[in-house]
């Protein structure tokens, strides 16, 4: 493989799916043959430490512009080319296509010979509106190859550009570490810490913001108490709808059926997921399709612990359920469809057992991270 240049605002330790999806595919990389050029995470003392402490650790190069956003501005530009020819990089590979991908035919012009750009959710966004379109279509033409999560983001984004670039469109989601999300990674654990070892539960591990759908499975909570009425809803993870999520718990006079453990460390979210009977995201799509979910790879994460899955139906989740098969999609914001399928589950172990083996088994078989990170490695 040529040496490779990764361009990306979208790197840890800032936290996020994209940042997660982008280091394990570099680790996965010939560290010889990376660089990394990244924006700065915070400019506070405690930002700077962590991406120093980070960065350190890495078995490949890490370059930190000072801004905490890169644009494709002359000067990033300039950068971004003057790192190429240091290194010797033939290749490089735009994290995020929008709107860094602009910077391809400066790049290309520097000796790159292979340019790929990923897209994920916000690029099916740019793709509706008029302007952002054009810019879709500039950097399609600049690139040999955009990637896509899903047919949802595919056909999306496929509309924008040219039918040249369309045709160069090569499938490329994130994977799933099946040897970490795993059944038996821990769940009885947390279970027993937070109180609920003898308690049906269905979690959700997400970030807290209004498209994932929190909110709906605690509207749907009425509805699962009164089939299963044991059962708890277990909401992981931080963000800045956690406090929203508890005046609604508070107010649907659920609170004391819902725990919500605010941000866990990624080393503890695999006993998380492993604490659940059912895991939900009833996800929806908002802003007129504007904030619309990319792919889901906690559904994944999910049915490699072994878990039943219920997703919503915005963008591109369904594309991370077999519907009937790995778990349900329900129509997002829609408490009483999402209340009904997690309640069905909930009373049927065996149908659980079932949606889960074969969850397990399609991740093996689809999902793994070292079949991905090969199918870069062809494109870079």
């Amino acid at each position: 493989m040529h040496k490779t240049l990764i361009v990306t605002n979208d790197f840890p330790p800032r936290p996020g799916g994209i940042q997660a999806f982008l280091h394990n595919m570099a680790l996965r990389l010939d560290p010889d043959r990376v660089v990394v050029y990244a924006s700065t995470w915070k400019h506070s003392a405690e930002g700077r430490e962590a991406t120093a402490a980070f960065d350190a650790e890495q078995p490949f190069q890490v370059v930190r512009d000072r801004t905490t956003m890169l644009l494709p501005t002359p000067r990033v530009t300039r950068r971004a080319v003057g790192l190429l020819r240091e290194h010797g990089c033939e290749s490089v590979w735009f994290g995020a296509a929008a709107p860094l991908g602009l910077m391809g035919p400066a790049l290309r012009r520097a000796g790159a010979r292979r340019i790929v750009a990923t897209t994920h959710g916000h690029e099916a966004g740019w793709a509706q509106l008029p302007a952002a379109r054009q810019l879709l279509r500039r950097i399609g033409e600049g690139t040999d190859t955009l990637t896509y999560l899903g047919e949802y983001t595919r056909s999306r984004i496929a509309s924008a550009v040219t039918c040249r670039a369309a045709a160069r469109m090569v499938q490329l989601p994130p994977g799933v570490d099946e040897k970490t999300f795993h059944p038996g990674s821990g769940g009885d654990e947390v279970r027993a810490r937070l109180g609920l070892t003898d308690r049906p539960v269905v979690v959700c591990v997400s970030r807290l913001v209004p498209r994932k759908g929190q909110d709906t499975l605690i509207e749907a909570m009425p509805r699962i108490l009164a089939a299963v009425p044991d059962a708890v809803l277990l909401i992981v993870g931080g963000g800045p709808y956690e406090a929203d999520l508890r005046a609604l718990a508070a107010a649907t006079g659920v609170a004391d059926s819902v725990v919500l453990t605010g941000a866990v460390p990624w080393s503890e979210l695999p006993a998380h997921y492993g604490a659940g009977d059912v895991f939900a995201m009833p996800c929806r799509t908002r802003r007129g399709g504007l904030d619309v979910e990319g792919l889901g790879i906690v559904y994944l994460e999910a049915s490699a612990t072994g878990l039943p899955v219920v997703a919503g139906d915005s963008g591109g989740a369904p594309d991370a359920v077999l519907d009937g098969e790995t778990g349900w999609v329900v129509r997002g914001g829609e408490p009483e469809e999402a209340a009904d399928r997690i309640a069905a589950l909930l009373k049927d172990p065996d149908l659980r057992a079932r949606m889960g083996e074969r969850g397990r088994a399609w991740v093996e078989e689809k999902w793994r991270w070292d079949l991905l990170a090969d199918r870069l490695r062809e494109l870079l």
